[in-house]
């Protein structure tokens, strides 16, 4: 692809055809993009169209975006999948992409930022040495669209900072980049904040300035987040004057009148109280002398969050108790600062009912959006640590007043109880899981008897629409403390929760699905609290009532009410069999709405798991109800693949291949005349594809072995032979490998045999790893299982003379241990097992040598705990680190392929068959086998084979 004008007027077209409205033209123009985005200036074309003035903006934005994930598809190189990006178009790419960037329009220039990142992320510092002085440089300009353009793509980049785990690596870019960028750096902040008093009456040059700021602020964390650099240390009273000057600006024109988003001034007030916490807590000793000052500071600024964690971090520390053990000190903070925070206000009553689920992400999942209100609980829970008793005689007497206050007047005074339980919550709490809610509370407070007479009142109402607020926090409370409550107060929720489900308000609804389906979770020293015998009285109110709260505005795809659907189906087991029909068509309605756009991705999954319970528990009863899933679901399906729904083709492949292994004596035409297309390159290109098809070509193998013809076989080679040059999928390519000596006929498979060895042995040796060394040994073993260890030494001795003997050496001795799973270890045994006893070159020649040697490492794998060291070069790329933006693999719980013995019955012992084909051997080889076991196995070895030896009740002589 040249760069012309014709090119770019063409990729202009095509950007502008994925925003067509038109379903059909948007797909063909990604599916063109996507076919071309491996041509060589495919990069660079998109580049100059973003440089071009003349082009719509709107085609610039979408030029920009395109790159950006054409570069995070891409720019990674994985070992075995090639380079997908020219070298030349990388170098000219980070030769112009900053420039470009710092001078293009602003929603272009943060794509283009991030864009910088990723890249980065793979080249900086050692191949791209240039960048940080490429940016500093820009500092002088005095330009601030352009220093924040800098600012931005510094933060980008630096950030990882505050996640990365510590290595010389990580350490070595640091220095590197304080070397380049820390001088300039603080210099940057001293002039903007000489800047910031010069325009303070010039709000259109403030909120630039500020925004500058904010990004410094953020920077400054994520540089000192690892460790207290030197120039940081050495600089340390400027950046702290000038963070305890910025606590103290009061600008109007920096503020915001609206209540609940926070402005610049705010953002940036908050970031200062997240760099002290951080060196409040990491570096208290360079800290000390200026933490009074910022505590006095702090105090005053109620409507930060961060604020307020910044006092509960500093409580937290035994060298700071001085600072809060006065009576009058905990009283002080109890009253301005802990009550007025966890006050509700008109904002979280706005979002109560007007973005439900922004007010559930916040209140229960714990989101990243600081709230007051949680920054308050945790300042209680930190000065609970230190002054316990203190401070909950303090709250007690503002509890109790708030629940006079809302019982002289329920309907005026609600949003009192609604603090008094706030208040609670935060007082009793002491330990928290997501699984079991609080695990352990403060002796001081009674968890069951406030629950007795604040909470069970609420939840016994008739009206479920009655103060939304306080239903909320009734089931809340339940669900946060339901470990802690008695099992029979548990029980007797269930009917309330489910009346609750038909309630207006979505959050209330939501909560009671959400506190349902933690409820049938919770486990007490007796067992489980709720069995399908307690819940199957229920059963039928519980399920109408889940699928009619999915029907309410706003919960069409609630996945707190699918996910309750899925641990009920679970719970109840074979007693959702009378109701499976109604089930089956919810679920189904579900998934063809859902399917047109899928946009709520945990729904989805809880989806396509009820699905798979569903077809689990009834074709367990009863093989034959197979039919009566595929004739509801194979409508579905057929359109998701052929609409090419990214997001849901992985479920389907996975609940396809569950499906079919229902089925006996073949597989039915239906499923075979979808065989050849999921050989398609096209499929094995998504990452998300590659395990659920590997799922499902594997069923295939298994149960149509006769019906896959021979230019199949061909096709399926070149699947395994794509994933083996993948480190990240090569154990999927074994998978496949193994189930076709497995199952498909030898006289099948043997004109290809060589040819596999041999690409096993180049693939060995050109990119080892202890995951591939593993899948080796397991596909050794089974080929010695089902065609003999004979068999097994000759293709490996047919590509080279002695190199079985390699193989021993090199391979089974040193990593046969390491070879992991119960199933695996034990083919391996048996594998290993029929070469020490089937193979006689084994015990002639220069092998005789290896003989105990390979004894030894069997009775190592038995014996000895598995190995899982991996070598220190050893780079392992997890899945999650695959570049790109596809769908990722969500594996389904319930439709997990079930364990399969490859020896059937046959052996249920590995150890006793060791003894036994050893007791065979030695009878053709009298005197041979004992000599070989004293002299070259290692006492506590011999130890152990003498124990098999008994109790196989054979001889060895």
């Amino acid at each position: 692809m040249e760069i012309t004008d014709s090119n770019l007027q063409a990729l202009a077209g095509y950007l502008q055809q994925t925003l067509s409205p038109e379903a059909q033209i948007r797909k063909q123009a990604e599916r063109f993009l996507e076919s071309v985005e491996r041509n060589q200036n495919y990069g660079l074309l998109l580049l100059h169209l973003m440089d071009k003035s003349d082009i719509e903006l709107h085609i610039r934005v979408s030029a920009a975006i395109v790159f950006k994930n054409f570069i995070k598809r891409n720019w990674r190189i994985i070992d075995g999948e090639g380079n997908n990006i020219h070298d030349a178009d990388r170098l000219a790419i980070k030769q112009h992409i900053v420039g470009l960037m710092l001078k293009s329009h602003e929603q272009v220039q943060k794509q283009l930022s991030d864009a910088i990142s990723i890249i980065g992320r793979e080249d900086f510092p050692k191949k791209w040495e240039g960048l940080i002085p490429e940016m500093v440089s820009n500092f002088q300009t005095g330009d601030f669209h352009i220093i924040n353009g800098v600012l931005h793509t510094a933060h980008s980049i630096f950030r990882r900072y505050r996640h990365e785990f510590k290595s010389d690596e990580l350490w070595k870019e640091i220095k590197f980049v304080l070397d380049n960028f820390a001088v300039a750096f603080t210099e940057l902040f001293k002039a903007t904040m000489g800047l910031a008093s010069t325009h303070a009456n010039d709000p259109a040059a403030l909120k630039v300035i500020f925004s500058s700021i904010l990004l410094i602020c953020k920077i400054f964390y994520s540089l000192n987040f690892q460790d207290l650099p030197e120039h940081f240390e050495d600089n340390i009273k400027p950046w702290m004057d000038n963070f305890l000057q910025l606590l103290s600006v009061d600008n109007k024109l920096l503020k915001t009148e609206d209540e609940e988003e926070a402005g610049l001034l705010e953002q940036v007030k908050s970031q200062v109280c997240d760099n002290v916490a951080l060196y409040a807590q990491k570096y208290d000793e360079e800290f000390g002398p200026f933490l009074p000052n910022f505590v006095t500071a702090i105090w005053g600024l109620l409507l930060v969050s961060n604020a307020i964690q910044f006092l509960a971090s500093v409580a937290e520390r035994p060298g700071y108790r001085s600072l809060f053990e006065d009576p009058a000190t905990l009283a002080n903070i109890c009253e301005k600062v802990i009550v007025p925070n966890i006050q509700l206000r008109q904002a979280d009553e706005e979002l109560f009912d007007d973005n439900p689920e922004e007010y559930i992400r916040r209140d229960i999942e714990g989101s990243d959006v600081d709230t007051r209100r949680r920054a308050a609980c945790d300042l209680v829970q930190a000065l609970c640590k230190s002054f316990e008793g203190p401070v909950i005689q303090n709250f007690s007497t503002y509890v109790q007043g708030l629940l006079e206050a809302y019982s002289k007047n329920p309907q005026s005074n609600w949003k009192s109880k609604d603090s008094a339980l706030y208040l609670i919550t935060s007082l009793a709490s002491k330990g928290m899981t997501q699984k079991q809610g609080v695990t352990q509370t403060s002796e001081l407070v009674n968890i069951t008897d406030f629950y007795r007479g604040h909470v069970l009142p609420d939840l016994q109402s008739s009206n479920v629409d009655e103060t939304p607020i306080l239903k909320a926090d009734a089931i809340k409370y339940l669900m946060v403390f339901r470990s802690q409550l008695p099992r029979e107060e548990l029980a007797g929720s269930v009917p309330h929760l489910i009346r609750y489900l038909g309630a207006s308000s979505h959050v209330v609804h939501t909560y009671a699905a959400h506190t349902i389906e933690r409820l049938f979770m919770v486990k007490v020293s007796g067992g489980a609290v709720f069995t399908m015998d307690t819940i199957q009285p229920y059963a039928t109110d519980l399920m109408t009532n889940l699928f009619a709260a999915m029907e309410k505005p706003g919960s069409t795809e609630n996945e707190y009410i699918m996910k309750a659907v899925m641990r009920t189906m679970l719970l109840l087991q074979h007693h959702i069999l009378p109701m499976m029909t109604q089930l089956l068509q919810g679920l189904t309605h579900k998934l063809v709405l859902v399917s047109k756009n899928p946009s709520k991705p945990h729904f989805n999954h809880y989806l396509f798991e009820c699905l798979s319970i569903a077809i689990r528990t009834s074709c367990k009863h009863n093989p034959e109800a197979v039919a009566t899933f595929e004739q509801g679901l194979f409508g579905p399906f057929t359109d998701i693949l052929q609409q090419d729904v990214q997001e849901f083709i992985p479920y389907v492949f996975q609940i396809l291949s569950l499906l079919m292994e229902y089925h006996r004596g073949g597989v039915p035409d239906t499923y075979m005349a979808l065989f050849p297309h999921l050989l398609t390159p096209v499929l094995w290109e998504r990452p998300g594809n590659i395990p659920p098809l590997t799922r499902l070509i594997q069923a295939f193998i298994e149960l149509g072995s006769s019906q896959i013809q021979a230019d199949r076989l061909n096709g399926l080679l070149g699947i395994f032979q794509k994933l083996l040059a993948s480190k990240t999928h090569d154990h999927e390519g074994f998978y496949i490998l193994n189930s076709i000596i497995e199952f498909m006929p030898q006289s099948l498979v043997t004109e290809y045999t060589r040819q596999v060895f041999i690409l096993l042995f180049q693939r060995l040796q050109s990119s080892k790893t202890t995951k591939y060394v593993k899948s080796l040994l397991i596909f050794f073993s089974l080929y010695a299982i089902k065609y003999g260890a004979a068999a097994l030494i000759d293709i490996i001795e047919g590509i080279q003379a002695k190199m079985f003997g390699m193989v021993v050496d090199r391979l089974f001795v040193p990593d046969l241990g390491k070879v992991s799973g119960n199933m695996e270890r034990k083919i391996c045994a048996v594998g290993v097992t029929k070469i020490l006893t089937e193979a006689p070159s084994m015990l002639q020649g220069d092998y005789v040598s290896l003989w105990p040697r390979l004894l030894q490492a069997l009775i190592g794998l038995f014996e000895l705990p598995e190995d899982d060291s991996i070598p220190d070069d050893e780079h392992f790329i997890e899945i999650e680190d695959t570049p790109g933006y596809q769908t990722a693999y969500s594996q389904l719980a319930f439709a997990s392929k079930k364990e399969r013995d490859p020896l059937g019955c046959e052996i249920s012992d590995p150890k006793l068959n060791l003894a036994k084909h050893l007791g065979k051997l030695a009878t053709g080889h009298p005197g041979k086998i004992p000599t070989l076991i004293n002299t070259g196995l290692q006492p506590e070895a011999q130890n152990y084979l003498s124990q098999y030896i008994q109790a196989a009740n054979v001889s060895i002589v």
